[in-house]
């Protein structure tokens, strides 16, 4: 039986209220860390949670919540693969009204060409900042993933910024990956998130809400930094 999540979406509003987020932070990384893990298919939860409260009582609204959980999950494809944000997506449409239901889309027209690659590459520095060559020079004796990264991940991906935000975006990467229980890419983006302006204060409630939601699935995550141990490398 699917648990309920309800109780984990008012721990994790708390929790990124007691760090001074906007309300419309925290379902990113709800969203992120859901499809994550072992329950994709629950993120129709998430949306009706949302839904339900009364500042989102209209169509309008309900599209706008979509669409950025939409772009969550595209975001995510980079993070954890397709099929796991496949499954978030259609349960989410599952329970939509057809008023409710947004066409638009943000990909179509997507090239890979001198413009797509500056976008990659300036987000790409503002994350890695002075470890940006040392760090892509890891695939120097396998270029494709070099080219994977600068183009896809970071160029047709996270650099695009016509739903979310650099902070929205921080939300789906370090969440999706520390739910992988990754210690070496979790590194990264706490110190990212960190480099894009964030304080140490609130990384630390992004890192305890993600701990939370690994908690509440009984998902162990013992391989990850935490956020003091990954400071000194800010």
């Amino acid at each position: 039986m699917a648990p309920n999540l309800t109780p984990l979406f008012q721990t994790l509003e708390a929790k990124f209220a007691s760090a001074a987020f906007d309300p419309s932070r925290w379902y990113i990384l709800a969203i992120a860390t859901l499809t994550a893990s072992t329950e994709p298919d629950q993120a129709h939860q998430l949306y009706t949670y949302l839904i339900s409260k009364p500042e989102n009582a209209t169509p309008d609204a309900r599209r706008a919540i979509v669409r950025r959980l939409r772009e969550a999950l595209v975001k995510a494809v980079s993070i954890v693969g397709v099929c796991k944000p496949i499954e978030s997506i259609l349960a989410i449409s599952n329970v939509e009204r057809d008023e409710d239901r947004d066409y638009s889309s943000t990909r179509e027209g997507w090239q890979c060409d001198e413009a797509n690659h500056a976008r990659a590459m300036d987000w790409y520095a503002k994350v890695y900042r002075g470890n940006a060559e040392k760090t892509i020079g890891l695939f120097n004796a396998h270029r494709d993933f070099a080219w994977i990264s600068r183009e896809i991940t970071y160029g047709l991906y996270l650099s695009d910024r016509q739903v979310l935000d650099d902070l929205d975006t921080q939300l789906v990467v370090l969440p999706g990956i520390m739910m992988q229980n990754l210690r070496l890419e979790t590194h990264w983006h706490i110190r990212g998130t960190r480099r894009i302006g964030q304080s140490k204060e609130r990384v630390q409630a992004i890192w305890e809400s993600v701990q939370a939601v690994a908690k509440f699935l009984e998902i162990k995550l013992d391989r990850v930094p935490s956020v003091d141990e990954v400071e000194y490398d800010v």
